[in-house]
C-alpha cells in the first residue's frame, strides 16, 4: 500500500540546494552503503547539482514531511555534486560505466547494499515533470 502525501504538503520554490561542492571518494561512497548496510537500511544515493531544477526539485519533495519522515525511517541518503560534470563524474562508474551525464540520477540500493534500480536510475531527471506524489511513489516502489 502506498503512502499518500499529506494534500497540504507541496514543495514551494525557492527549492533547496544540497549540494555542497564536496568531493567524495570511492571509499567514502562504499563506506556510507557499508554504514547503511551496518544498520539495516537502504542506500539512496542522488547524483545532481544546485544549478539543475529537477534536482532541487528532487530534494524539495524529499523534505516534504510525509516523504521525509518515511525515508528517514528506512534509509540513509547521500547528496553526490557533480558541479557542472567536473566532480564525482567517476563516482559514475560504480554504479554503471555507461554513464557520462544527465542529473538527478537516483541509486537505490537495498539493505545488503545491492542496487535495485538500475534500469531506472534516471527515471527523475525531470522531476519537475511529475508530481511529488509520483516521485514519492517511485521511492516507495524500491524502498522498505
Amino acid at each position: 500500500m502506498s503512502v499518500i502525501i499529506n494534500s497540504n504538503e507541496y514543495p514551494h520554490a525557492p527549492y533547496p540546494e544540497p549540494y555542497e561542492e564536496i568531493k567524495v571518494t570511492l571509499n567514502e561512497l562504499r563506506e556510507f552503503i557499508k554504514k547503511s548496510v551496518d544498520q539495516n537500511k537502504q542506500s539512496l544515493v542522488i547524483f545532481g547539482a544546485n544549478w539543475c531544477p529537477d534536482a532541487k526539485f528532487l530534494e524539495a519533495v524529499m523534505q516534504l514531511p510525509t516523504v521525509e519522515n518515511f525515508l528517514k525511517k528506512y534509509v540513509n541518503v547521500l547528496n553526490i555534486d557533480l558541479g557542472n560534470y567536473e566532480i564525482n563524474m567517476e563516482l559514475f562508474n560504480f554504479f554503471n560505466s555507461d554513464i557520462q551525464d544527465g542529473i538527478p540520477r537516483v541509486f537505490i540500493m537495498d539493505n545488503k547494499g545491492l542496487n535495485i534500480n538500475l534500469d531506472s536510475n534516471d527515471s527523475l531527471r525531470k522531476a519537475r515533470e511529475i508530481s511529488a506524489q509520483e516521485i514519492f511513489n517511485y521511492f516507495q516502489k524500491f524502498i522498505a
